[in-house]
């Protein structure tokens, strides 16, 4: 590059800069940095969850989202989701290694700022995803489907609800931090995967090696991991909702006060079911989710709705979920191999989809427009616009097909190749996915000559 042109891009970098609100830049910046404590949380949600042996094999994957999702974003997921093109796919070559993406203004902060908020909606939503694999699937098979699950599943998906030029988008569908390409697209990714693993059809079918069955359930077995991971989720998930009004505004304002109420509100009614059901005792697994049977409730209509609708939405939500999650309790579940650990289907794909339902029943014009910009129908209850119930119905069926059918494809794919079966086998799962995936484990010896250890090659003289 000649120093002329130099100069030229240093002046118009500038140029595009000086464009951006610093105020409201410096609000997202503050905000993707704190959202991106999410991801290792859930990692942390589902190490709880895990028995003793799995704990650092099920975290892991976790980890791998955020190196890979990163990359990917980067190199072809920003243009897939946000680039022009049609309905469902964004051109992957518009911002391809972002290319043209720098100080240039979306809305009032950097492109590149934007995109790196949406980057961490896809590593949240793929962190969830991959619980479908907890305490069963081999991590190695993970590497390539998160990659490919970011392409062809989360990238299209937030095209269609987010991107201008959306299919889901241009219906006037209300989806305000990700019903559907969050919750949605999460939950029925999870279940497709552990519906293939309890039922392969390709390398890891049953074997003399491999025995896929319904694993036997179990209560969460790091409670201090779940703890974490619940202070981490809850306080993250504040500016995860708030920062997608992308500017410091009074409708960001909004949607942290009632992310806060539909949390709380969706906490304290499972603990209150738990309560009588169990004979009177509190639980901090209770707790957990119906903090985020809230957080389901409150993501798509955090920027839609009022502080009251937003208690009634965490009750709701949380009352719901509860119920469905009898299902993996019974015996047709049984029947089914139906193995949830972490609970992802109650809590995400049908939860997300009850919660996209009730955005459109509950969301408002009046507060959709405190952001000064933003003018849509409204609600069924309030605007009396019923046609929305429809739409969101709509999304969210999309959503649960392209999701779970997609992932379900992606997952059979990477089992037929030779050395990335997605199921571990019999001596691996007696092992410990620790002892078999992992250099380390959580608990126990972290190496294997851990054991006979001497601090000190010698005996020490004490004089």
């Amino acid at each position: 590059m000649t120093t002329s042109t130099t100069t030229t891009t240093i002046q118009s970098t500038l140029d595009a800069w000086s464009k951006c609100d610093k105020l409201d830049t410096l609000f997202v910046l503050f905000c993707t940095s704190a959202c991106w404590l999410v991801v290792p949380a859930i990692g942390l949600a589902y190490s709880g969850y895990s028995v003793r042996g799995n704990g650092l094999a099920s975290y892991y994957p976790a980890l791998l989202v955020m190196l890979i999702v990163t990359l990917q974003w980067w190199s072809i997921g920003y243009s897939i989701a946000f680039a022009d093109g049609n309905g469902v796919f964004g051109n992957p070559f518009t911002y391809a290694f972002h290319k043209n993406v720098g100080a240039e203004p979306v809305g009032t902060i950097p492109g590149v700022l934007f995109s790196m908020f949406q980057m961490v909606f896809c590593a949240t939503v793929c962190a969830m995803a991959v619980g479908g694999a907890a305490e069963r699937g081999r991590i190695v098979s993970l590497v390539p489907f998160i990659f490919l699950w970011a392409t062809f599943i989360y990238c299209p998906l937030a095209h269609m609800v987010w991107s201008e030029g959306g299919m889901l988008a241009k219906l006037g569908v209300m989806d305000f931090a990700g019903g559907t390409p969050v919750h949605i697209c999460s939950g029925s990714s999870a279940t497709a995967i552990s519906v293939y693993l309890s039922r392969p059809l390709f390398r890891s079918k049953r074997s003399s090696k491999r025995t896929p069955s319904h694993l036997k359930l179990h209560k969460p077995y790091n409670i201090n991991s779940m703890l974490f991971a619940m202070i981490l989720i809850w306080s993250c998930w504040l500016p995860f909702e708030s920062g997608t009004a992308l500017s410091l505004n009074f409708k960001a304002v909004m949607a942290f006060c009632v992310t806060q109420l539909a949390a709380a509100s969706g906490s304290l009614t499972w603990n209150a079911l738990s309560y009588f059901e169990s004979g009177k005792k509190w639980s901090l697994d209770s707790a957990t989710l119906g903090m985020l049977a809230g957080l389901v409730m409150i993501t798509p209509a955090g920027g839609f709705v009022s502080l009251t609708d937003a208690v009634i939405l965490g009750f709701l939500g949380s009352c719901a979920i509860y119920c469905m999650l009898k299902f993996k309790f019974t015996k047709k579940a049984h029947e089914m191999a139906w193995v949830d650990p972490a609970d992802v289907f109650a809590t995400h794909a049908f939860g997300g989809v009850i919660a996209t339902l009730l955005c459109g029943i509950f969301g408002q014009r009046l507060y959709a427009g405190f952001d000064g910009v933003t003018d849509i129908p409204g609600g069924v209850l309030h605007d009396h616009n019923y046609h929305q119930f429809l739409i969101q119905l709509l999304e969210g069926s999309i959503g649960v097909i392209w999701s779970f059918g997609a992932s379900y494809i992606i997952i059979a794919l990477i089992d037929c190749i030779p050395g990335l079966e997605v199921l571990c086998t019999d001596d691996e799962l007696m092992k410990g996915m620790d002892a078999s995936q992992m250099l380390e484990s959580l608990v126990g010896a972290h190496a294997e000559d851990e054991n006979d250890y001497e601090p000190f090659s010698r005996p020490l003289r004490l004089d």
